[in-house]
């Protein structure tokens, strides 16, 4: 697997496409905006665009799909207690930035589903707190791991907005996340990569697990 980053929308988001160099099959991760810089990368790399997943539904992890869409009208998946937060833009924040973004045609998947997407499985880890029905993409054969504002370099996501919970973030964090092999490339929603080892051991809102 090859991913790109491309840091998109107001804040800064990072939004990845994981793509299988031999088939050209790919997928996107939390299109904040649809720019364009990612859609000629896309172009020129002459990749056919699978899914789009979503590891929450914040307005700025949801705004681009849209104009992504219609481009490339593939399905968009999201953790299926997301609904009332994609669908609704006071929620999702977008009415504080625009006019509002809702998104209604996303498919919900549960926990543990796997997705079989452009030659690899992406596991969905149902991970709550920074959002109540927030996800994280797990992919074994590569050892990367799609966190989005769930797990963070040195940090975890805010559980200050409506719906969130630091008591359910950690719980996720550390019965899901923390297991994985230490050399897991922890891909998150802003800032840097970082590994599950990395935060094992320095990440200040978790349990020491050395």
């Amino acid at each position: 697997m090859k991913i790109e980053t491309f840091v998109t929308g107001i804040i800064g988001t990072n939004t990845y496409v994981a793509y299988n160099e031999t088939t050209k099959e790919a997928v996107l991760v939390d299109p904040a905006a649809c720019t364009k810089k990612l859609m000629h990368f896309i172009e020129e790399e002459g990749l056919s665009m699978k899914a789009v997943l979503l590891t929450h539904g914040h307005f700025d992890h949801i705004m681009g799909i849209d104009g992504f869409r219609k481009v490339y009208d593939v399905p968009v998946y999201v953790g299926e207690k997301e609904a009332g937060l994609i669908t609704d833009a006071h929620w999702n924040q977008s009415d504080i930035y625009t006019k509002g973004y809702t998104f209604s045609e996303a498919v919900y998947v549960q926990d543990g589903k796997i997705l079989r997407l452009a030659g690899y499985d992406f596991q969905v880890f149902f991970t709550p707190g920074h959002t109540p029905g927030g996800v994280c993409y797990y992919v074994a054969s590569e050892g990367i791991l799609f966190s989005g504002d769930t797990l963070f370099h040195h940090s975890v996501g805010r559980t200050d907005f409506e719906g969130g919970s630091m008591s359910d973030l950690v719980r996720g964090i550390e019965d899901k996340l923390l297991p994985l092999p230490d050399e897991t490339k922890v891909l998150p929603g802003h800032m840097d990569a970082t590994t599950i080892g990395e935060e094992k051991k320095y990440n200040p809102f978790l349990r020491r697990h050395v």
